[in-house]
């Protein structure tokens, strides 16, 4: 019998199902109770690049890799559709896509939250007096209310990375959404979005607050769409979907789509699902991801935190009356950098890239300085090699590329300490660097911190299945899903931190040097 077809001999629903539609790969698990994958399904992420600088990705080709991934992993777990009690939904955050409210055609493609068209604008922006102005009246406004709620804007930068200004350029180059804006009849949408409405052929118009969090269009105080910042950019606050919360019932999909309907009961932000799998539930716990960016995430608990510089405050995840908030900071180019090491062929499978590292003493004094710093507000920055030498071989290249992931590491993790008033606890590694044994204990000797790295790197897929479960009654609570969790490997410091000075000193003046390029 066909997947995805009613069998009135399936067992009951036994499985729940955790998709992670990623920057790179959409991929699907199928877990039973004890958190195990029975079946699982991958499909490469295709990216378009219409112009220098611009990211897209087609609606259509990512609808057909969703609902693909999801029919073949049930299949592979050799089940039928009707035993699914649950579908959760991660998504990449700040991907978005406008649509015409009555027929459901997009304006245009997703708009990738790599993608640099709106560079200009946002140059000019940062530059603007009345930005300048907006700073004067909310440090006033903090000083006198003692409010964090003014802190966030006495310093409001924007950068590429935000949805915010790619929206308002998407108002200001693109005739149709103005036009269809101006009568209500424009969708904004972030991949969830696009995503549940598709599902169920157009009934269910929502998001949940982490991923309208990590637009930076919501603000997280008052958990409402920002009029200010909307008002600032031209953008219509009529476009906006309901917040919902993140393990909720939304409805179920239309059984067209795999021959029976099956529960949407979370969809949720991937660096904040990957926080959610890692069971990283009590303030002052952390994630780091190192996927294509790298992520540092911590739990502040009830407290959100806002400050200046590389840190952000984000909601975690909304379950009921609980909120859980966090501070995350940043890293582009950590992943991207590795593939493009392997495409330019400093080596043939990135599991050799440890051994490598570890079979010289160091880099030789070569540096690699990323794409994007720390910060990742300057588009403009390029990545390069420093230090060359007539000695420098391919180990020397691919050390300095694994170095500069454990040094930026390093600094962010040393902002957090500094900002993050809350004492930390575990910290806990996902994403498919974290399998790379030369970052992790280079990571843990710069920190001086034990790092747990758990057995499944695919912690976006079982958060979003673990917040699916709860919802669903197939999971208890959070009690139950800490008991399900397994290590595989702790990275404990091995070396004392200064040893490495030489060499991060060196980085360090290399990247002071590469903006000047």
């Amino acid at each position: 019998m066909p997947c995805g077809q009613p069998d009135s001999g399936a067992a009951p629903a036994r499985y729940v199902l955790g998709v992670d539609v990623g920057s790179t790969v959409v991929k699907c698990h199928v877990y039973d109770r004890a958190a195990a994958v029975r079946g699982s399904s991958y499909r490469k992420v295709e990216s378009l690049y219409p112009h220098p600088g611009w990211v897209e990705l087609d609606p259509e080709v990512l609808w057909s890799q969703f609902t693909g991934v999801i029919k073949e992993a049930v299949q592979a777990a050799g089940l039928h559709m009707r035993q699914i009690a649950g579908l959760g939904i991660s998504t990449q955050r700040g991907t978005f896509i406008t649509w015409h409210k009555k027929t459901g055609k997009p304006f245009h493609n997703f708009i990738s939250w790599q993608d640099l068209r709106s560079a200009e604008l946002v140059n000019s922006w940062n530059k603007s007096l009345l930005l300048k102005v907006i700073h004067v009246i909310f440090t006033v406004l903090h000083f006198l209310t003692g409010s964090d709620r003014y802190l966030a804007p006495s310093f409001l930068t924007f950068s590429t990375h935000q949805t915010s200004v790619k929206l308002s350029w998407i108002f200001k180059n693109i005739h149709e959404a103005e036009e269809a804006a101006k009568k209500n009849n424009c969708c904004f949408g972030t991949v969830d979005t696009w995503l549940l409405y598709r599902l169920t052929k157009g009934s269910v118009y929502a998001t949940d607050y982490s991923n309208a969090s990590s637009t930076g269009i919501f603000e997280p105080f008052t958990k409402c769409w920002n009029p200010t910042l909307c008002n600032l950019l031209s953008i219509p606050m009529s476009i906006y979907p309901p917040v919902k919360d993140t393990s909720f019932n939304f409805g179920s999909t239309d059984s067209e789509i795999f021959g029976v309907p099956i529960p949407i009961t979370a969809v949720v932000a991937d660096q904040q699902s990957a926080m959610f799998g890692e069971c990283c539930f009590h303030p002052g716990d952390v994630k780091l991801t190192m996927g294509t960016g790298g992520f540092w995430n911590v739990n502040t608990g009830e407290h959100l935190f806002a400050s200046r510089g590389s840190l952000y405050p984000l909601i975690g995840w909304k379950i009921g009356e609980e909120v859980v908030y966090l501070t995350e900071g940043s890293i582009s180019d950590i992943g991207t950098a590795i593939k493009w090491a392997q495409d330019i062929e400093l080596f043939t499978n990135v599991d050799e890239t440890a051994e490598m590292a570890e079979s010289i003493a160091d880099s030789q004094g070569v540096c690699f300085i990323p794409g994007l710093q720390v910060s990742g507000d300057n588009p403009y920055l390029c990545a390069s090699f420093m230090g060359l030498k007539p000695s420098t071989n391919r180990n020397h290249l691919v050390r300095a590329i694994l170095e500069s992931v454990a040094f930026r590491n390093k600094l962010l993790y040393d902002i957090i300490v500094k900002k993050v008033h809350i004492p930390l606890r575990t910290i806990r590694a996902d994403g498919g660097v974290s399998n790379n044994s030369f970052v992790m204990q280079m990571t843990s000797d710069l920190i001086n911190k034990k790092i747990e790295k758990p057995a499944n790197a695919d912690m976006s897929s079982l958060g979003a299945a673990f917040l699916a479960g709860l919802a669903s009654g197939f999971w208890t609570d959070k009690k139950q899903l800490m008991k399900l969790k397994q290590i595989e490997a702790v990275f404990e410091p091995q070396k004392d931190s200064e040893e490495y000075r030489p060499a991060m000193d060196a980085w360090l003046k290399a990247m002071k040097h590469s903006p000047h390029w």
